[in-house]
């Protein structure tokens, strides 16, 4: 199996689906944890020096962070029907969510200092837009995009139809060159709407130094440390996932693949 394909824990017995960190990645920035949370089950983190951003991917809970009750929020069933309810967290802020019912839960970290306050960040504070024409569109939501305010996190879904493709033209942020192109490592958390099938994912350098295609399935997580990393949805199964960025310059500035730059994004 491939090193960037990370598989989900099978009934944990804490509820952590997947729990990446910069030293499992072997990289220094992005950390990436899904939860699940039982009826009634409550969550609580306080992190020393990393931001976070609390995406309600599926269910609804109460979520406090410090002195700020945010009340009960969230509501989707399922990651495909619509923006989701998240918080912004800086560093030295307890959370804690309870959960209502069941509830899906992913935790996006990245280093900070503490520069902007703790926020909730509601379904119509989502940028949605559709990207790309034809077999290449795919519907965008960003959640925490370069032009929200944190100081190195990025957080963006995206649902991509089944038979279409997805980060595609390829491209890559791996090259510290801004305002070129930016240095940022990544994570995709996938899920399929069947909750079966499959989905492609190539991660790959034009030098051939990485070069990694793999099958995932529902739930699992892609690491991306460098290189160019589009996604096909095969025909019948609709795709989301969810996509943690951050790196040294807070700004999605990317190279396509000049094999393929001749295609509209």
């Amino acid at each position: 199996m491939s090193p960037l394909l990370v598989r989900p824990r099978q009934d944990a017995a804490d509820g952590v689906v997947h729990r990446v960190t910069p030293a499992s990645a072997g990289w220094r920035y992005v950390g990436f944890e899904a939860i699940d949370l039982a009826p009634g089950a409550r969550f609580d983190r306080e992190e020393g020096d990393r931001e976070l951003c609390l995406v309600l991917v599926t269910g609804s809970a109460r979520v406090r962070a410090g002195e700020q009750d945010f009340g009960l929020i969230g509501g989707r069933r399922t990651p495909f029907e619509g923006s989701p309810y998240s918080v912004y967290l800086p560093p030295g802020i307890p959370v804690s969510v309870q959960a209502e019912g069941p509830v899906e839960l992913a935790i996006c970290a990245s280093p900070a200092k503490g520069r902007f306050p703790a926020r909730l960040i509601p379904p119509d504070a989502v940028g949605e837009l559709v990207r790309g024409s034809g077999t290449n569109l795919r519907h965008v939501r960003n959640i925490l995009p370069d032009t929200a305010e944190a100081e190195t996190l990025l957080v963006v879904e995206v649902v991509t139809p089944g038979g279409h493709w997805s980060s595609y033209p390829p491209h890559k942020h791996d090259t510290d060159d801004a305002p070129n192109e930016t240095y940022l490592e990544e994570t995709y958390y996938h899920r399929l709407k069947r909750g079966s099938g499959f989905a492609l994912q190539r991660v790959y350098t034009k030098d051939g130094s990485l070069d990694e295609t793999m099958a995932v399935s529902d739930r699992d997580v892609v690491l991306v440390p460098k290189g160019y990393h589009p996604v096909g949805a095969p025909h019948g199964f609709d795709l989301y996932y969810l996509n943690v960025m951050a790196g040294p310059v807070r700004q999605w500035k990317f190279t396509m693949d000049p094999d393929q730059a001749h295609l509209p994004y």
